[in-house]
């Protein structure tokens, strides 16, 4: 069973900045995608980015030019490098992991869960 463990969450001001982890408990390698989700109080749980196994990234256009996705397969860590943080980017961010292309969305497994809290 894999577990995927978010971490780096926090209370930033506006206009902060931070860096989310996700290690995973096995070789990120074997998944063909890892993405980032997040979950504002109140709405659905929604795509922010994803990196392939091969290295390809996307964004949401919510968050384009000011998240960046990256990953470290040697320490089976991905990262969501956060800029320019506004109160709307306040939620629980998920990391998730996608075993095969043809269940890209679908993540087969999901962690815990880490909150950012943005103040004005």
């Amino acid at each position: 069973q894999v577990q995927l463990v978010e971490s780096g969450g926090g209370l930033v001001q506006a206009g902060g900045s931070l860096r989310l982890s996700c290690a995973a408990s096995g070789s990120i390698s074997s998944f063909y995608r890892m993405a980032w989700y997040r979950q504002a109080p109140g709405k659905q749980r929604e795509f922010l980015s994803a990196i392939t196994r091969g290295g390809s990234t996307n964004y949401a256009d919510s968050v384009k030019g000011q998240f960046t996705i990256a990953r470290d397969s040697a320490k089976n860590t991905v990262y969501l490098e956060m800029n320019n943080l506004k109160p709307e980017d306040t939620g629980v961010y998920y990391c998730a992991a996608d075993m095969t292309i043809w269940t890209v969305g679908r993540p087969s497994y999901w962690g815990q869960g880490t909150q950012v809290t943005v103040s004005s």
